[in-house]
Protein backbone atom coordinates (compact mmCIF):
# COMPACT_ATOMS: atom_id res chain seq x y z
CA UNK A 1 0.00 0.00 0.00
CA UNK A 2 1.41 3.34 -1.05
CA UNK A 3 1.68 5.93 1.68
CA UNK A 4 3.15 9.42 1.69
CA UNK A 5 3.19 10.99 5.13
CA UNK A 6 4.39 14.54 5.63
CA UNK A 7 5.93 15.87 8.80
CA UNK A 8 4.19 18.59 10.73
CA UNK A 9 4.76 22.00 9.13
CA UNK A 10 4.93 25.09 11.21
CA UNK A 11 4.73 28.83 11.61
CA UNK A 12 7.76 31.06 11.30
CA UNK A 13 8.49 34.69 10.68
CA UNK A 14 9.54 35.99 7.30
CA UNK A 15 13.19 35.31 6.64
CA UNK A 16 13.15 32.11 8.66
CA UNK A 17 13.63 28.50 7.65
CA UNK A 18 11.70 25.25 7.83
CA UNK A 19 12.34 21.70 6.69
CA UNK A 20 9.53 19.45 5.60
CA UNK A 21 9.87 15.68 5.49
CA UNK A 22 7.85 13.01 3.74
CA UNK A 23 8.02 9.31 4.55
CA UNK A 24 7.32 7.31 1.40
CA UNK A 25 6.43 3.64 1.37
CA UNK A 26 4.88 1.00 -0.83
CA UNK A 27 6.49 1.61 -4.21
CA UNK A 28 9.31 3.02 -6.25
CA UNK A 29 8.73 6.24 -8.07
CA UNK A 30 9.84 7.84 -11.30
CA UNK A 31 9.65 11.26 -9.71
CA UNK A 32 8.68 12.85 -6.42
CA UNK A 33 7.66 16.42 -5.75
CA UNK A 34 6.41 19.01 -3.34
CA UNK A 35 3.31 20.95 -4.29
CA UNK A 36 1.57 23.73 -2.39
CA UNK A 37 -1.84 25.27 -2.37
CA UNK A 38 -2.79 28.58 -0.83
CA UNK A 39 -6.43 29.49 -0.07
CA UNK A 40 -8.25 30.44 -3.24
CA UNK A 41 -5.37 29.43 -5.47
CA UNK A 42 -4.58 26.42 -7.62
CA UNK A 43 -2.22 23.74 -6.43
CA UNK A 44 1.25 24.43 -7.84
CA UNK A 45 4.45 22.47 -8.11
CA UNK A 46 7.22 23.77 -5.86
CA UNK A 47 10.01 21.30 -6.64
CA UNK A 48 10.58 17.92 -8.29
CA UNK A 49 13.31 15.33 -7.91
CA UNK A 50 14.00 12.32 -10.10
CA UNK A 51 15.43 9.60 -7.82
CA UNK A 52 17.48 7.81 -10.50
CA UNK A 53 19.28 10.85 -11.87
CA UNK A 54 18.91 13.11 -8.82
CA UNK A 55 17.89 15.86 -11.23
CA UNK A 56 15.87 18.61 -9.58
CA UNK A 57 13.49 21.23 -10.94
CA UNK A 58 12.15 24.24 -9.07
CA UNK A 59 9.40 26.77 -9.51
CA UNK A 60 10.84 30.18 -10.32
CA UNK A 61 9.30 31.59 -7.15
CA UNK A 62 11.42 29.34 -4.92
CA UNK A 63 14.68 29.00 -6.85
CA UNK A 64 17.66 29.74 -4.65
CA UNK A 65 15.56 29.52 -1.48
CA UNK A 66 14.22 25.95 -1.43
CA UNK A 67 16.08 22.66 -1.84
CA UNK A 68 14.45 19.31 -2.52
CA UNK A 69 16.37 16.18 -1.58
CA UNK A 70 15.85 12.49 -1.07
CA UNK A 71 17.31 9.77 1.13
CA UNK A 72 16.57 6.59 -0.79
CA UNK A 73 17.86 4.33 1.95
CA UNK A 74 15.33 5.79 4.38
CA UNK A 75 12.59 6.33 1.79
CA UNK A 76 12.42 9.97 2.78
CA UNK A 77 11.80 13.13 0.77
CA UNK A 78 12.76 16.55 2.11
CA UNK A 79 12.12 20.18 1.35
CA UNK A 80 14.48 22.67 2.96
CA UNK A 81 12.93 26.12 2.85
CA UNK A 82 14.93 29.25 3.60
CA UNK A 83 14.36 33.01 3.33
CA UNK A 84 10.68 32.31 3.73
CA UNK A 85 8.17 34.94 2.67
CA UNK A 86 4.52 35.47 3.61
CA UNK A 87 3.70 34.42 0.03
CA UNK A 88 5.04 30.95 0.83
CA UNK A 89 2.14 30.40 3.21
CA UNK A 90 0.20 27.38 1.98
CA UNK A 91 -0.64 23.74 2.52
CA UNK A 92 2.32 21.73 1.28
CA UNK A 93 1.86 18.29 -0.24
CA UNK A 94 4.27 15.45 -0.86
CA UNK A 95 3.58 13.82 -4.23
CA UNK A 96 4.84 10.94 -6.35
CA UNK A 97 4.46 9.40 -9.77
CA UNK A 98 5.24 5.78 -10.58
CA UNK A 99 5.34 5.79 -14.36
CA UNK A 100 7.49 7.54 -16.91
CA UNK A 101 6.67 11.20 -17.13
CA UNK A 102 6.91 14.38 -15.15
CA UNK A 103 5.80 15.53 -11.71
CA UNK A 104 4.96 19.00 -12.92
CA UNK A 105 1.17 19.27 -12.82
CA UNK A 106 -1.31 17.91 -10.29
CA UNK A 107 -2.75 15.67 -13.04
CA UNK A 108 0.69 14.03 -13.42
CA UNK A 109 0.62 12.73 -9.84
CA UNK A 110 -0.37 9.21 -8.82
CA UNK A 111 -0.04 9.58 -5.05
CA UNK A 112 -0.51 12.43 -2.60
CA UNK A 113 0.20 12.98 1.05
CA UNK A 114 -2.49 14.59 3.17
CA UNK A 115 -0.64 17.89 3.37
CA UNK A 116 0.99 19.98 6.05
CA UNK A 117 0.39 23.65 6.82
CA UNK A 118 3.19 26.21 6.52
CA UNK A 119 2.46 29.73 7.72
CA UNK A 120 4.86 32.64 7.33
CA UNK A 121 4.18 35.83 9.22
CA UNK A 122 5.53 39.25 8.27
Amino acid sequence: QVQLVESVGGSVQAGGSLRLSCAASGSTYNCMAWFRQAPGKERERVATIYPTSRRTVYADSVKGRFTISQDSAKNMLYLQMSSLKPGDTAMYYCAARRGIGDCRRPVDIDYWGKGTQVTISS
